[in-house]
């Protein structure tokens, strides 16, 4: 590839696929912007914010070489303050089934947290996302409510279908308050929804059947609980 800073668009000259997509995506912090942009329009400060470690000047070419190919473009929020933002295109967000197997990939190599690293909670909403085993979907509608921190998202089962949907559910059969690490522990395998609760490290509500479906849905070994 060419070296950065060049003026030329970095490349791999490839005829594939494969390292067409690398081309457009490749590049360093450009898939977690795309991260951040699957969970709806953001304003610069919002990423900035949200991608700690990424730098003012590399956030603005990054966004620039998606913008140019397609994958983004700016928006206008409503309401006032500062309304400019970025969205996904069409093109863009068709990189979320690949974002989230990846994300589902990844949870293979997630360790313990160290100190140096950092969570948000809007991550679980992905992450939920990520986890759903289609061939467990439960047989009846219901809704399963995560409060992950300061954030609020539930999975909406529905005619054989699930959804992550942002906000709060109607009727939820089942309700997990919890902080951002323990959810990403409990979706990575290093501990179970029951070890998360005898620790206090999370609270479950709800009908324990509905419980178990969620498990089985989100593909977690839930162990023998009582509520």
């Amino acid at each position: 590839m060419e070296k950065a800073g060049t003026g030329t668009r970095r490349t791999y000259n490839q005829y594939c696929g494969i390292a067409s997509a690398l081309d457009v995506v490749g590049e360093r912090w450009t898939l977690l912007i795309i991260r951040e942009l699957l969970m709806g329009p953001r304003r610069y400060s919002d990423l900035i914010t949200d991608l700690p470690g990424l730098g003012t000047n590399l956030l603005a070419e990054r966004l620039k070489s998606l913008t140019d190919r397609g994958v983004i473009r700016q928006t206008q929020l409503p309401g006032g303050g500062a309304r400019l933002a970025y969205e996904l295109t069409d093109v863009g967000h068709q990189l979320r089934p690949v974002v989230l197997g990846l994300a589902r990939w990844g949870m293979e190599f997630v360790g313990p947290m160290s100190p140096n690293e950092v969570i948000r909670p809007h991550w679980g909403f992905l992450a939920v996302e990520a986890m759903f085993d289609l061939e467990k979907v439960p047989e009846i509608d219901e809704q399963y409510q995560f409060e992950v921190d300061d954030q609020v998202f539930h999975i909406d089962v529905r005619d054989g279908q699930p959804r992550a949907v942002k906000g709060p559910a109607d009727a939820p059969a089942m309700v997990a308050k919890v902080d951002a690490a323990t959810f990403i522990e409990i979706g990575a395998g290093r501990q179970t929804p029951l070890a998360a609760m005898v620790t206090g490290r999370m609270k479950l509500d709800g009908d324990i059947d509905a419980v178990l479906r969620c498990c089985d849905l989100l593909g977690l070994e839930a162990g023998v609980m009582r509520l």
